[in-house]
């Protein structure tokens, strides 16, 4: 019963409706633009563009993991970018493999910068990636363990804010030097591409391309219905008490430490899954993922689109992906200060995000202050 209750309160929520049908639109129309319509024809969407696509949806899967742990448990992390390079590389270990004796020095075994770089044999962590569902396992479990270790003793040492904000972030740009490294065996600061194939079939076709895509749209959609689900059962009451009140919550009797442990690992995981999606769609994997810029803007997505919303973080994410497509092109040297400026506006005029401006958040947002007036009224000592 408890979980129907949650099932139709999420259909109820206009967000959602708007979320599921936009995605349920791009899975149905972005295929017949690129596969069905003449090449010839001015509606016929590119490669290209189909590429762009994917890549904005993996960006709103990463955001919506983002939105989960600041927008309802009050933890900003700087690292997430970690996480998605992770699910990116054990994807990638296994289309290294796949590549076979079809590679530049034709050996079945090792791949391609491994020759290059004199190594005679195959590392031990490499081994099972020869195996989709190894790689599969890998890209839940790599995110998942390292977020469970370093969750583990941050939470329980009651490291909160700024300072975990900061930690993270050097989390993040700690790996990204160890990845540069060309021992470490993951390419070096190339990383890895020269993609062949997955399971049998040529990345280079549009037609595995619009697979990836709709398995893309499918795990966002899956994705953001797990986490409404969690927002909006009790757990997820009491992840915003931490967020609102955290010691408050702790007194209360929660274990606060195992709650946000939880829920950051299922974020993690979820970044995880978004990176995996992420590297076949744009054939390439580096170092450079790892970037402590790219844990920010992916806090900026969140912040423009609406944090604390779930559907207001991916629209985010896609909006300035799109931005940031065109100013690259357009204007590359104004692309950061563009960043920049947009987000302190959002900060400045629109604190709620994007979708602060839907009258439906609006109409909310005044209940809950409303009914935080009310509590507060309740609080105070009457005066005789």
């Amino acid at each position: 019963m408890r979980r129907y209750t949650i099932w139709v309160s999420a259909r109820q929520d206009s967000g959602t409706r708007w979320f599921l049908g936009a995605l349920a639109l791009i899975a149905v129309v972005v295929p017949i633009l690129n596969l069905v319509v003449s090449p010839s024809s001015p509606l016929h969407l590119s490669t290209y563009g189909l590429t762009l696509i994917g890549k904005y949806l993996c960006y709103a899967l990463l955001a919506l993991s983002v939105d989960l742990i600041w927008g309802y448990c009050g933890i900003l992390s700087l690292g997430h970018a970690a996480f998605f390079s992770l699910g990116g590389y054990a994807i990638g270990m296994y289309l290294m493999r796949e590549i076979g004796p079809r590679g530049v020095y034709g050996n079945p075994v090792l791949p391609d910068f491994m020759v290059f770089l004199n190594w005679k044999s195959l590392p031990w962590f490499w081994y099972g990636f020869n195996h989709f569902w190894f790689a599969l396992i890998m890209i839940v479990l790599a995110p998942g363990l390292l977020a469970l270790a370093f969750g583990w003793f941050a939470f329980r040492s009651r490291v909160t804010g700024v300072y975990l904000s900061i930690i993270t972030q050097a989390l993040t740009y700690a790996l990204m030097l160890a990845f540069f490294r060309n021992n470490m065996g993951f390419g070096g600061n190339n990383g890895f591409t020269d993609f062949k194939d997955i399971l049998g079939f040529r990345l280079d076709s549009d037609r595995v391309h619009v697979v990836l895509l709709l398995i893309t749209a499918f795990m966002l959609a899956v994705s953001y219905l797990a986490c409404r689900t969690i927002v909006s059962s009790r757990a997820g009451r009491v992840i915003r008490a931490i967020r609102d009140a955290e010691s408050r919550t702790r007194f209360l009797g929660y274990r606060v430490e195992s709650f946000k442990l939880w829920v950051f690992v299922f974020s993690a995981v979820l970044a995880g899954i978004a990176g995996a999606l992420y590297v076949p769609q744009i054939g390439i994997i580096n170092p450079s993922e790892f970037s402590p810029i790219n844990s920010i803007e992916i806090v900026i997505w969140v912040a423009v689109g609406g944090r604390g919303t779930l559907y207001g973080a991916a629209a985010g994410a896609m909006l300035v992906n799109y931005a940031k497509t065109y100013f690259t092109t357009a204007l590359p040297e104004a692309w950061y200060y563009a960043l920049g400026a947009l987000f302190i506006l959002v900060t400045l005029f629109l604190p709620r995000g994007i979708v602060g401006l839907l009258p439906d958040q609006a109409r909310s947002h005044r209940k809950q202050m409303e009914r935080l007036r009310i509590q507060v009224d309740r609080a105070q000592p009457s005066r005789k």
